[in-house]
């Protein structure tokens, strides 16, 4: 049996019902929730804009000398609003893992005459590569293929080299590492 204890500015309600804030819940969640579903909880709240990188301070007092705390505090430090899905992050964090940090985040490729070409996931500058999550719900209609195709074929006409994973390929931690790892290395 497990007691909490709220502050006064830990709950609020929805709906009539109480909840706690969306920082006390980040806090909590973190605590216990093993690394990568934590980052993901903490880069969602971010890009959903529940809570802002001013809050991080926060959640960090609200972890302090609480079980499981220097875990979650390295969370805090991998966190990034910037991914726009749990998928975004499990790929950035293998490729963190594995050696190959993505220098980009919703990284924008412009022509020389600032014609927006596309935004990958995860890019790689020096190396002109690109790493997209692909998920399934979003890139599953045909519309959505054939605008994925076409960007695909902006980017590489650029010289970019554009690299696609699923959520599977998370569940390898070797793959994304080892596949981006090659194509940084291919000369250009």
């Amino acid at each position: 049996m497990h007691q909490l204890k709220l502050g006064p500015g830990d709950v609020g309600a929805v709906a009539g019902l109480p909840v706690t804030t969306p920082v006390r819940t980040v806090a909590d969640v973190i605590l216990r929730a093993d690394r990568y579903p934590a980052v993901c909880v903490l880069d969602a709240a971010l890009n959903r804009q529940l809570i802002d990188e001013s809050d991080l301070s926060l959640v960090a007092a609200l972890i302090a000398r609480r079980r499981g705390a220097v875990a979650a505090r390295r969370c805090l430090a991998e966190s990034d609003g910037r991914a726009q899905s749990p998928l975004e992050t499990r790929v950035r964090l293998r490729c963190v893992d594995g050696g190959v940090p993505p220098d980009a985040l919703q990284l924008e490729v412009r022509d020389e005459d600032g014609y927006l070409l596309g935004v990958g996931d995860l890019g790689w500058r020096g190396a002109r590569v690109i790493a997209e999550a692909d998920g399934q719900t979003p890139h599953q209609t045909p519309q959505a293929i054939y605008e994925d195709r076409r960007r695909q074929n902006r980017l590489t006409n650029a010289g970019w080299t554009v690299l696609r994973f699923t959520w599977p390929d998370t569940l390898r931690p070797d793959y994304i590492p080892h596949t981006v790892a090659r194509a940084l290395r291919r000369p250009r």
